[in-house]
């Protein structure tokens, strides 16, 4: 079969596809991390703009907002296009996701374990009380990405009454806390670098030689330390120059940010974009206001242009003036698109954030586009290296998209992802010498209303690194 040269005419949105309108789209797909550079960026280049260090919103004067050259900027800037609108050579739709339970896995998005997905699984395993168990998971949560408690407990305290922990006083969370520092890797929870690193300290021998120095010195000592004076260390731990070498050496052997070595080297910092909250019997999904820094046009250039002269120098700040405004509209509108988006899919997941994993329902890219009237490349570049903060963990937007497996409706229909952490829970529980077969667990899963193939439960189960049962056997 041969191929004829055919010349195909589009019209579409590429004909308005204006370079400011194309910028917008682009600052979309950028990861919050990727976007405060950009936006230094314009802080440098740009004398126009400037950080907004106090929470009052000074506005521009009336005269400049009337002005007729900045009219062309619209009100509303949507940034819902599709991905080959704003880049001709882009390949197939990334929607990804179908009815079939042998589509993409648009959900497995990582390979690595998180800090926080580490930390969950050693609660897990921990014997705790159902009360203890809920102040671990909110003293986790309020776990940084370097491995720091980030929350004082006071205000761990008031979030947990809020949630029906009536009673309880920050003793008791200290209590819970001083468990979870004992997790894995160690240091973990910490309230400053202090406390990091004599925990780190107490995990030593006992009998190692000038241990119980090292830890006075860390617990008192530490900001002669800093400055190095080496003179006042010797004279007040009593050392010799051998011993404080021995010390010194074995403080700098520790791991000052014990968190960072579960960071995805591909994603070195997390910021979440949305946060999931809890208020009484609802769920409040927010835009997270420590993301981004918070810009606004200088009030004393803006105040120079209302001269409008034709010199260089106004001519200059205009342009400036105009590229400020278009920066600010894209941010806004961006802000609006993401939160749009994060809404709805929450809406689509409340059971998850009340149940976890078991609870994911089935959502595709194209179920989110038709809700909020966008096409699926829009939502895929929303949710790319977009983050939510919620009470189970921070979780990329696409974490919560899954392919329907089963049944022929959405009634019947499960998530891949729920039908793994079943699978999961099933193979954690079983005998140890006598494992589940893939066959078995077909079975089980039909029980509980879930009917996947054979071949289905084999993948999934690899994927998750489970060996078979025949090796489970004979590792047990």
């Amino acid at each position: 079969m041969s191929m004829k040269p055919t010349l195909q005419l589009r019209v579409g949105t590429q004909l308005t596809m204006t370079p400011q309108l194309q910028q917008a789209i682009q600052l979309l797909q950028l990861s919050t991390l990727d976007l405060r550079q950009e936006i230094q960026q314009a802080l440098d280049s740009n004398p126009m703009l400037e950080l907004e260090e106090d929470f009052e919103e000074r506005e521009v004067s009336e005269t400049q907002q009337e002005d007729d050259w900045t009219n062309d900027i619209p009100e509303n800037l949507s940034l819902d296009s599709e991905w080959s609108d704003t880049y001709q050579d882009s390949g197939p739709s990334l929607s990804g996701g179908g009815g079939s339970e042998e589509g993409p896995d648009i959900e497995r998005n990582t390979a690595h374990t998180s800090l926080h997905d580490h930390l969950a699984w050693q609660l897990a395993m921990a014997d705790m009380t159902p009360r203890e168990q809920a102040i671990a998971e909110s003293l986790i949560d309020a776990v940084g990405p370097d491995g720091y408690l980030t929350l004082p407990l006071e205000g761990l305290v008031d979030g947990l009454r809020g949630q029906g922990l009536s009673g309880l006083k920050v003793g008791d969370v200290e209590h819970v806390m001083m468990r979870v520092q004992q997790f894995d890797p160690t240091g973990v929870g910490a309230r400053d670098l202090r406390e990091c690193l004599l925990l780190q300290l107490g995990a030593l021998p006992e009998d190692m030689p000038l241990l119980t120095q090292a830890k006075r010195l860390v617990r008192q000592f530490l900001e002669a330390l800093a400055s190095n004076d080496r003179k006042l260390l010797k004279r007040r731990l009593r050392l010799d120059e051998a011993e404080l070498d021995h010390i010194i050496a074995l403080i700098q052997s520790l791991d000052p940010r014990p968190g960072l070595a579960f960071e995805d080297s591909s994603n070195d910092y997390v910021i979440p974009d949305l946060v999931a909250r809890r208020i009484r019997q609802d769920w409040r999904i927010e835009l997270n206001p420590e993301a981004l820094p918070r810009v606004r046009i200088q009030p004393d250039y803006a105040a120079l242009i209302k001269r409008a002269d034709k010199s260089d120098d106004n001519t200059f700040l205009k342009q400036h003036l105009q590229e400020a405004k278009w920066l600010l509209k894209s941010l806004s509108s961006r802000n609006d698109t993401l939160l749009r988006v994060g809404q709805e899919i929450m809406a689509r997941q409340l059971d998850f954030l009340e149940r976890g994993e078991e609870a994911m329902k089935p959502l595709i890219l194209a179920d989110i586009a038709d809700a909020v009237d966008m096409h699926e490349s829009t939502i895929s570049r929303v949710t790319t290296q977009k983050f939510i903060h919620t009470p189970r963990g921070v979780f990329e937007l696409k974490y919560f998209f899954s392919s329907h497996v089963g049944g022929q409706g959405e009634t019947d229909a499960h998530s891949s992802t729920a039908i793994r952490a079943r699978l999961k829970k099933l193979i954690g529980d079983e005998p140890p010498r006598k494992p589940l077969s893939d066959s078995k667990l077909v079975d089980l899963l039909a029980q509980d209303g879930i009917p996947v193939a054979r071949r289905t439960v084999a993948k999934y189960r690899e994927a998750m690194g489970i060996p078979s049962s025949s090796e489970r056997k004979r590792l047990a």
